[in-house]
């Protein structure tokens, strides 16, 4: 059968136009979406993992099945980022930890480090500055309470004016918590207890006017001429000395043996009120490393006087007195001290400095 010529054409503009149609464009460029979406794909997928180096992204299930059946988990990736991290972290520390002549970097606002044997300061900035001590304090209450010669074993009680009204700070001692004057004097000087300190106090012959009183009486018979105490805890922010002074009440502190037990003891466990057992820590977490020889130790703190401090320690074989005022870091003060270390034992030695000397067989005591 022949179309007419007519038809023919009509026919043909027909099939023209469907081939032309937007639809016919559309279903064409819908197969070809999928492709290049998977192409550009692999290249994004490659620079995160350039970026977190070899250990994948864990994030579908079929991600997290892959790397179980390999033996890498998600909780691992974490840890090996976190380590490295701290890595990071601390290699930036070390290398701000002296200056380029070898000097240490210190952070702490005060300081002051003095060789006890020969009076030689080896470091101090601000060492004048009279400034809130905090509990520091406590090594002038437990020197003064040696002093009066009074019973260790006599049982003192923890009073309601012993609680803090001053801070509002709190206790493990609860009130009616009975102990010896030595367990007192104990937990006042190794966890700072400030309950403790103001029994000490509160039961010296007089009162707690008397026992201040003789606080400031040894300070001015040590040439303490920066210092003044208002309290036998430290809680009064008007207790007041400089990094000199504390170099010089650190290492009379020092001649009392019962100072130097208490103030590096690490823990110790005591009976509280009710039968309760309690363990006390020490607040300074260095006399617990071996790498450390320390003799006489305290720490302090109130929102006044920022974190404290005060040690006599052998380093190059030299007893060296170190103050730490004003650190507020939580970390600060611990950092400066290591800092100062490294700075006796390794940098000087490397620079050919000479740090002679060696420890005392027999130390001269007081009580």
């Amino acid at each position: 059968m022949r179309f007419p010529r007519k038809f023919a054409g009509i026919f043909g503009l027909v099939f023209l136009a469907l081939v032309l149609s937007p639809s016919a464009g559309a279903k064409t460029k819908s197969r070809t979406e999928p492709q290049t979406h998977k192409v550009t794909s692999k290249p994004l997928a490659a620079t995160v993992r350039s970026k977190v180096g070899r250990y994948p992204i864990v994030g579908k299930k079929s991600d997290r099945a892959r790397l179980a059946s390999s033996g890498v988990s998600r909780k691992t990736t974490r840890k090996v980022a976190r380590i490295e991290s701290e890595r990071v972290a601390s290699r930036a520390v070390e290398e701000a930890d002296f200056d380029s002549a070898g000097n240490p970097l210190l952070r702490s606002a005060a300081f002051y480090v003095q060789d006890v044997r020969t009076g030689q300061v080896l470091l101090e900035k601000n060492s004048s500055s009279v400034v809130p001590i905090a509990s520091i304090t406590k090594l002038m209450t437990a020197m003064v309470v040696l002093d009066a010669h009074l019973p260790l074993n006599e049982v003192l009680e923890v009073s309601e004016d012993d609680v803090d009204r001053l801070k509002g700070t709190s206790s493990r001692l609860a009130v009616g918590t009975r102990m010896s004057r030595e367990e007192l004097m104990r937990l006042a000087l190794m966890s700072s207890e400030n309950r403790a300190a103001s029994s000490l106090s509160r039961n010296y012959p007089g009162g707690q006017k008397v026992f201040v009183d003789a606080m400031n009486a040894k300070a001015q018979l040590l040439g303490m001429g920066d210092t003044r105490f208002y309290d036998g805890s430290g809680l009064n922010h008007s207790n007041v000395s400089s990094a000199r002074d504390l170099a010089t009440l650190v290492s009379n502190a020092s001649h009392y043996p019962l100072i130097r037990e208490f103030t590096t003891t690490a823990e110790y466990t005591a009976e509280l009120a009710g039968g309760r057992i309690h363990t006390f820590h020490n607040t300074n977490s260095l006399v617990r490393s071996p790498e450390w020889q320390i003799e006489v130790s305290k720490t302090g703190f109130i929102n006044e006087s920022g974190k404290c401090l005060v040690m006599q320690a052998w380093m190059a074989n030299k007893p060296l007195a170190i103050v730490l005022l004003d650190s507020w870091g939580r970390f600060t003060r611990l950092a400066d001290a290591n800092r100062i270390r490294r700075w006796l034992e390794e940098v000087l030695p490397r620079n050919g400095a000479k740090m002679a000397g060696t420890p005392p067989s027999a130390q001269t005591s007081i009580n």
